[in-house]
């Protein structure tokens, strides 16, 4: 079967069709049954013909009619007939089917924190969960707003999980202005537990005291909900008409759970209203409560729910009202239609001082826990610990579950007419870190293999089920949407322009980074014997689908030259843009050839494909995989690593730097011009102007992408080159700065050059920490190999790690947060804030973590 798989999986010419009968061979055997049913029936209905030969023949006419319908049905529309590869899942078992993700496992990770856009959000693993989450009135100049999805506008000083463990606990800190607010998460599994067990949240508030005179400060309203993304009913509790003497809000029944109720208790006087909504559009819920809140203001002059509800609510609006500073807790048991059930025991473990007691003590479990992992204190201080367990914490934390259905852009040429320039994708699951909370969450395919560098460190298993869903995500050819827009709540985060994905773009395969140190950690038998075995047969399920993700890019990214590749979905006919952008790459407007063509050869794809290869060649030794195209990954690998040949198609001897290589002119820029669209009036914007022929040649910029082959240790350590590397690293009139390697060299023609009019400057000059990640384990790797630089090596290691580590804690104490890049003049901060997927490496530099294969 997985033979037949893996050929399927390469063999891009053959017709669905052909795919379906190959993949399936009882197909024969039940075509045949059929063929003998039919001819019983057919003996059958020679009697019938002898009684009444008018009814045969009417249903015979009107079976000819239906079966010309048929055919003149299929013929004109053959997509209904079949279905178009790019949306036809791959052929092969499924990874998150394997025994280890079932069972004990599956239940422990069902519930979960797993709304990262929202500032605190709780769902289940599964399509139509029961959801939960908080929002709140904040004061801001004496005016009222409401919090709920995360976003810059809320002007929030910090917010983020200080610590979370990925499973049952996270603790997170809020301030917003004079208020600070604090949520603990807590699952527990206990006798009488419905599946997934039971989850408490605690959550508290201050106001700081120079607010206390603020009549707007001294009462704080938070709103907690329950909603069944199903619509089916939620009941009410009594607890919304008597808090003191019944705690219960709410009451449902879901298929997974069975019974359930929600409870609320707090030491402190507290208010509760509520409002109950029937609507399907749940990501919306935060203009519903504004809305009713609004009626209620201006009808009553008071900000307080209605106590009413619509017929058959599917969502419950509870709002808990005290004088600051006050604590509620907050428990949901299930399997309530039990009668085993316990509901009081549970409900008082879950709150109270019972609550406290296993909060602590899970606080102090991710506390040894983290010391174990990244092995800190002997080698930082006190403030940079703290930076280190924020960015673990929000990352676990920002872990988020996603239903629901890409959309995949139709070519021009494509013969599926839906009306549409798109079609969905299969209904995909994704269970996945994210980049940023408020700005990226959902899930991005090659910032995933960067956050999992990290995950596995803590977690394999939480790892292991992330990678196994993204290639679960593949199709018949080999390709995973780079990014995955899945459901509406995740659907109202993004613009439209960015919703589609392209079959012709790919995504650089960083989940072979991860994979690699998986691999390398087995060779180096550094895990337990049961991580040994799991991780052995999840690379044996997965081998057939990273064959063919790699045979997808081996294919339909390579150059016209040997060893060439280049990003696909470059835009040729630009006039806007400076540089036309190279999304696919994740490096955007990185500079590269300036003009479009199949010509070009790209030095990182080059490189990434090199990674891959070798990583296969890895992994079918350890499988012992001894086929033809196993030991094709390796001569692959060997080609790829060829070092004469790299530097015929990639060096430059007079700058001693890496290129691409493509149709290119420096003679490029944006200048004003008046443009007149259509029946609008002219305007002045921003074209590209060029005055000169481009031709084929390096790329002349010094950047991340001239490091490739050394961030890949392609460079031998003896070689004269390593020091031209070192040179360009280390040079301040380059890529070096007081905080981190920028992207783009000061020397170059479009460094800080903006795109577009609306475009500034994105990968032209500010400090990245993946990159900067990936240029210290080089440097780590030369500074203990043998060779005439690794002194240097080792002197420009240990500046870069400090310079990275200062700056990153230093902007985290000022601003409360990790960020996007950082401005490689000052060191501060830049882009979306909250960006604790790929800056959270920082941990590792802190700990010096790197792979050591």
């Amino acid at each position: 079967m997985a033979g037949s798989a893996r050929r399927i999986g390469r063999s891009r010419n053959k017709s669905t069709a052909d795919v379906d009968e190959d993949r399936n061979p009882l197909l024969h055997a039940n075509l045949k049954n059929r063929i003998r049913k039919n001819r019983s029936r057919d003996q059958s209905f020679i009697g019938i013909l002898d009684v009444n030969l008018k009814l045969l023949l009417g249903f015979g006419v009107l079976a000819f009619l239906i079966v010309l319908f048929l055919i003149h049905h299929i013929v004109s529309h053959p997509e209904d007939a079949h279905k178009p590869r790019v949306v036809t899942p791959f052929p092969a078992p499924k990874l998150m089917d394997l025994p280890m993700f079932q069972g004990e496992h599956r239940e422990s990770l069902y519930w979960g924190t797993y709304r990262p856009h929202v500032y605190l959000g709780i769902r289940a693993r599964t399509p139509e969960s029961l959801i939960a989450g908080l929002m709140w009135i904040g004061v801001k100049d004496g005016r009222y707003f409401m919090r709920h999805v995360c976003q810059d506008a809320d002007d929030l000083k910090t917010y983020g999980w200080i610590h979370h463990n990925g499973r049952d606990y996270g603790h997170q800190v809020l301030v917003d202005h004079e208020m600070t607010l604090t949520t603990s998460f807590l699952k527990s599994k206990g006798d009488g537990s419905g599946y997934g067990g039971d989850w408490a949240v605690r959550i508290g508030v201050e106001t700081e005291k120079s607010g206390l005179t603020d009549e707007t400060l001294k009462v704080a309203h938070f709103f907690f909900y329950v909603a069944d993304e199903g619509g089916n009913a939620l009941s009410l509790g009594r607890g919304v008409t008597d808090t003191r003497d019944n705690s219960v809000l709410a009451v449902g029944t879901q298929a997974d759970v069975g019974g359930w109720q929600l409870h609320l208790k707090s030491m402190d006087d507290v208010d509760v209203h509520y409002s109950g909504f029937k609507t399907p559009h749940i990501h919306n819920l935060s203009d519903l409560v504004q809305e009713n809140l609004g009626a209620q203001a201006r009808k009553f002059g008071r900000l307080q729910l209605p106590d009413t509800s619509d017929a058959f609510p599917n969502i419950l609006v509870f709002q808990i009202s005290g004088s600051t500073p006050f604590k509620g807790d907050i428990a949901f048991v299930s399997g309530t239609d039990l009668d085993s059930a316990r509901i009081d025991e549970r409900v008082s473990s879950l709150t109270g001082s019972l609550l406290t007691g296993q909060l602590n003590e899970k606080q102090n479990e991710f506390d040894n826990k983290f010391r174990r992992c990244f092995n800190l204190s002997d080698k930082l201080d006190a403030e940079s610990v703290t930076v280190g367990k924020a960015a673990i914490g929000n990352l676990l934390g920002g872990i988020g579950y996603f239903y629901g259905q890409s959309k995949i852009s139709l070519p021009k040429t494509s013969n599926h007419k839906t009306g549409d320039d798109f079609i969905f994708y299969w209904p995909a699951e994704l269970y996945t870190a994210v980049p940023s909370r408020p700005f990226f969450p959902r899930g991005f395919l090659w910032d995933e293999g960067f956050h999992q560098l990290l995950i596995w460190r803590w977690d394999i298993h939480i790892c292991l089920d992330i990678v196994g869903h993204w290639l679960d995500l593949m199709n018949i050819d080999g390709w995973i949407p780079r990014e995955q827009i899945l459901g509406a709540e995740a659907l109202s985060k993004v613009p439209e322009e960015f919703v589609l994905q392209y079959p012709t773009n790919g995504n650089p395969p960083t989940l072979f980074l991860v994979l690699r140190d998986l691999v390398c950690s087995l060779k180096r038998k550094n895990l337990s014997v049961a991580e040994s075995n799991e991780i052995s047969s999840f690379l044996e399920r997965a081998f057939v689908r990273l064959e063919s993700w790699f045979q997808w890019f081996n294919t339909t990214q390579s150059g016209k030259d040997t060893s060439s590749y280049f990003w696909h979905g470059r835009d040729n006919k630009t006039n806007r843009e400076l540089n036309p952008k190279t999304l696919s790459s994740g490096l955007d407007d990185y500079p590269r050839a300036s003009h479009p063509s199949e010509e070009e050869r790209h030095l990182d794809l080059r490189c990434w494909m090199f990674l891959a290869a070798d990583c296969m060649h890895s992994i079918s030794k350890l499988l012992l995989k001894e086929s033809e195209l196993g030991k094709e990954y390796g001569l692959t690998a060997k080609l790829l690593s060829d070092f004469e040949l790299l530097n015929q198609m990639h060096f430059d001897n007079a700058y001693g730097a890496y290129f691409d290589f493509g149709n290119h002119t420096e003679k490029v820029r944006l200048s004003r011009q008046v443009v007149k669209a259509g029946s609008n009036y002219p305007s002045q914007e921003l074209v590209r102007e060029v005055s000169e022929t481009p031709v084929l040649r390096l790329v002349p910029h010094i950047g991340y992408v001239s490091l490739f082959p050394f961030m890949g240790r392609i460079i031998p350590p003896q070689s004269w080159i390593i020091e031209k590397q070192l040179d360009i690293i280390s040079n301040r009139s380059t890529l070096w700065t007081d905080f981190g390697i920028r992207s783009l060299a000061r020397t170059s023609t479009l460094y800080m050059k903006r795109n577009t009019e609306h475009d500034p400057p994105y990968w032209r000059g500010p400090i990245w920490m993946n990159m900067n990640y990936l240029i210290l384990s080089a440097l780590h790797h030369y500074s203990i190999e043998d060779g005439p630089y690794r002194e240097r090596a080792k002197i420009i290691y240990d500046d870069l790690r400090d310079n990275l580590i200062r700056n990153v804690v230093r902007s985290y104490h000022q601003t409360g947060f990790l960020w996007e890049q950082y401005d490689q003049k000052k060191g501060k901060g830049k882009g979306a804030r909250v960006f604790t997927g790929w800056t959270s490496l920082v941990l590792l530099i802190m700990a010096e973590a790197y792979s050591d294969c």
